[in-house]
């Protein structure tokens, strides 16, 4: 059942409709008085059909203000890369003692970064990486020789996003304590990304709505106009 919080967030919320970015942030800030510093996350609702390959949506965007989050990076790498890795400020740097690890059920990090010459030993646990998101990919920049450049675009705010089954993408852009202008800029950043990525198969409307929540409030639809002109 929903708290009395929520009831009254709701109210706002729907009694406002759709709105610009700017006061679609504002009116967010407004309703996420939790007690805590909550994340926001953007979610956006896309004309594709992810069921075919030529229609899905995936790729990374740097938020120019962070995600406000401390992420965990495991670089998995040869000897050679090892003190590469450490000093761009990756958190855990090793190679099969870290495929034993996951063997055995640990998956405790955020981001996985690996050099392209391990990656036959570390498609070993792609079982137990690839549902959880953690399975390093060429295309979002995790398979690299540049592993120093990589931990610190993970650690500055790079993220990486995939539609879903339902034709869904959704992000973490910031917290509720950061300034409505931050927030406002990460969110056009991905949504920016999001439709320079549209799919040439994709046919009809491409943007279906868009809307802002934080942890525990109610999402919050954005005006889509000035994003799909």
């Amino acid at each position: 059942m929903a708290g009395k919080k929520y009831k009254v967030a709701l109210e706002k919320v729907s009694a406002r409709g759709d709105c610009e970015l700017m006061e679609a942030v504002e009116l967010l800030k407004e309703v996420s008085d939790n007690g805590f510093d909550a994340s926001v996350d953007v979610a956006m609702k896309l004309g594709v059909d992810p069921r075919h390959a030529d229609q899905v949506v995936r790729g990374t965007v740097m938020l120019p203000h962070g995600t406000g989050k401390t992420v965990s990076v495991l670089v998995v790498c040869s000897e050679a890369k090892a003190e590469e890795a450490e000093e761009a400020g990756a958190d855990m740097v090793g190679f099969e003692d870290y495929i034993e690890k996951i063997q055995n059920g640990w998956t405790d990090v955020d981001v996985i970064i690996a050099t392209p010459d391990v990656m036959g030993k570390l498609g070993r646990v792609g079982k137990i990486l690839g549902p959880r998101g953690l399975m390093p990919n060429p295309k979002s920049g995790t398979v690299t020789m540049d592993v120093a450049k990589a931990v610190k675009e993970v650690k500055a705010g790079k993220i990486e996003f995939r539609v879903d089954k339902a034709g869904n993408v959704h992000a973490p852009v910031g917290k509720v304590s950061f300034g409505a202008q931050e927030l406002t800029d990460n969110v056009t950043s991905f949504i920016k990304e999001v439709v320079r990525l549209k799919p040439s198969a994709a046919k009809g409307q491409y943007i279906r709505n868009i809307s802002i929540s934080s942890t525990m409030s109610p999402g919050i639809r954005v005006k889509k106009e000035k994003f799909v002109a």
